[in-house]
């Protein structure tokens, strides 16, 4: 019994240092200083004096100029407002392209509000350059006779939506047209075909490239188990941590030689990535330019247009909320390699991936987060009921060998290593496996963490309600009697801030000990007694996704054993005789 205690006490620590660890390093450890510093292999210049109106680098190594003005940052309207614009209409996205310089940089995704209040402004992805929290994706070339950073490009419409591509058209001197044919779907995915035509007497010679910038490092942070930030597949490897915003400050630009992949900048819910042609090599790079610009872009190889020739290359960029479905039906469509790695599941991926999908699967049918939580809770205790059914076997012999446990502790109290044989032989002889019980507590723990990585990280499950006070099974339950559930005008912290759904968690976890036999080991007794209590405050900054399966799967647990307690009746305890 003691060895099954052990065992069980260690699957719960284990459990509680999964989703324990970043919940106390992000908000007790010290973090380390941000360099000031700009990375010694960027460009230099008067351009990185002006911190407040950030720039970025082309491709090839040069300093692109601000679109929109130089000076202090401004507000994000009247920028818009500088420059002529195409309207981006989808039934998913709103915003505009800047047809100086073709930027991609106003962009607004509907039926995704920033916060659950009434009235909450959709999110914004993209902002023009000059704006606070500037963030855009472009499309260009490099060479001689290349359009300019700030070239003022004239459009084929004025809108751009789903079957109506907008094609934005520059000439240089010498005659040459650049081309760039933009075109969206109904969801979050841009096509930009890459088009010049020379109509000279010389060859022209140029490299596509394209670019996503964004300023600074937002409001979200890179954590153990939640990447933000630069991230893209290079030859076949996901790159996350080692272009982190970190890396890039503290070793300079990063660039890599790939056939296949992309690269781009995400946050926890949305992304913007660049998915160049696949079976074009190119040069990928992560960057971070003057004016605390991060940047990731790529160079396709030189591209020579005779005289009276075309060259047409074509890149995808996608920019929105990073819906597995959708996410998985791109990467099936383009060919994408891990594509899917841009949802932050983390190193155990391939348990997270099909949780989700299973609990996505539910609340279709459903129509609910919660119910379909407890569905997959449901589940899972059915699909683990035979190894249940082994396990309440094993607790009924255990308790047949209690008494003879508690003789053989009795008896050998003075020599350890003489009790442990003993007790492995009594084991032995009863045919008892002390750990058999264990099993089912892990094969739970990664169930558990898919379903902590999934409410961590899956757009779907942002905002999503339950029932009653649960309006978003993605955060901390908020009614709490710290503040009399709210009647006191004050927010508790998160860890006495205990709401309601960890008080359950508690109340049932104490429950469950109860229909269990106690640990003989005084000392595992008054663990196992403060167990329950703990874990309601640990649990309690969690999100209320994780709690609801907790408690539902006590309950299945305790009906489970109440059931088999009827089933098969426990034997009468033999009498030990002295």
């Amino acid at each position: 019994m003691t060895d099954q205690r052990n065992m069980i006490l260690a699957v719960v620590l284990s459990v509680l240092v999964i989703i324990g660890w970043t919940f106390a390093s992000d908000r007790f450890l010290p973090k380390p200083p941000v360099p000031a510093k700009v990375a010694a292999t960027q460009p230099t210049g008067p351009l990185a004096t002006q911190p407040a109106n950030p720039q970025a680098i082309a491709p090839d190594g040069a300093v692109v100029p601000a679109v929109g003005g130089a000076g202090q940052l401004r507000d994000r309207g009247a920028v818009l407002r500088e420059s002529p614009r195409v309207a981006i209409q989808t039934p998913r996205l709103t915003g505009s392209i800047n047809l100086k310089g073709g930027r991609i940089d106003d962009l607004v995704l509907k039926g995704y509000k920033e916060t659950i209040k009434p009235g909450s402004p959709d999110v914004r992805l993209l902002a023009p350059s000059g704006a606070p929290a500037a963030y855009f994706a472009a499309f260009g070339w490099t060479g001689a006779g290349a359009p300019p950073a700030d070239a003022l490009y004239t459009a084929s419409g004025d809108r751009l939506a789903p079957g109506a591509p907008v094609t934005l058209t520059w000439t240089s001197p010498t005659g040459t047209v650049f081309d760039i044919v933009l075109s969206v779907d109904s969801d979050y995915l841009f096509a930009a075909t890459q088009r010049v035509r020379n109509p000279g007497a010389t060859p022209v010679t140029l490299r596509p490239w394209g670019l996503v910038s964004h300023l600074g490092e937002g409001t979200e942070k890179d954590a153990g188990n939640l990447h933000v930030g630069p991230i893209g597949v290079v030859d076949g490897r996901l790159k996350d941590s080692e272009v982190a915003y970190k890396k890039l400050r503290d070793d300079g630009a990063q660039s890599f030689a790939t056939t296949g992949g992309w690269l781009g900048i995400t946050d926890k819910y949305w992304a913007t990535a660049l998915i160049p042609d696949q079976h074009t090599p190119v040069t990928a790079r992560f960057a971070l330019a003057p004016g605390d610009r991060f940047q990731t872009d790529y160079l396709s190889p030189a591209v020579t247009i005779a005289p009276g020739a075309t060259a047409v290359t074509t890149a995808h960029l996608f920019a929105g909320a990073k819906e597995v479905n959708l996410i998985g039906r791109y990467k099936d469509a383009l060919g994408v390699p891990l594509f899917d790695r841009i949802v932050s599941w983390g190193w155990f991926w391939f348990i997270a991936e099909p949780i989700f999908l299973l609990l996505d699967f539910l609340f279709h049918l459903f129509g609910n987060f919660g119910l379909a939580i407890m569905g997959l809770t449901f589940l899972i205790r059915l699909a683990m009921f035979p190894i249940a059914a082994k396990q309440f076997a094993s607790m009924n012999k255990m308790k047949l060998v209690q008494p003879k446990l508690k003789e053989l502790q009795e008896r050998y109290k003075d020599d350890k290593p003489k009790l442990q044989t003993e007790t492995m032989a009594l084991y032995k002889k009863e045919k008892v496996n002390p750990v058999a019980g264990c099993l089912p507590v892990v094969l739970q723990i990664p169930i558990f963490y898919a379903l902590y990585k999934t409410l961590l990280v899956s757009t779907e499950m942002r905002h999503q309600p339950f029932v009653a006070w649960i309006r978003d099974l993605s955060v901390a339950d908020p009614l709490t009697p710290v503040n009399l559930f709210g009647l006191l005008p004050f927010t508790p912290p998160a860890m006495i801030g205990i709401g309601l759904l960890p008080i359950l968690l508690g109340v049932s976890m104490w429950a469950q000990q109860k229909l269990n036999p106690p640990p003989v080991d005084p000392a595992q007794r008054q663990i196992f007694a403060l167990m329950p209590w703990v874990l309601m405050f640990i649990m309690a900054p969690y999100a209320a996704g994780l709690v609801v399966y907790w408690i539902t799967n006590n309950c299945l647990t305790m009906a489970q054993q109440w059931f088999m307690t009827r089933r098969t009746p426990a034997p009468a305890t033999p009498v030990v005789v002295k």
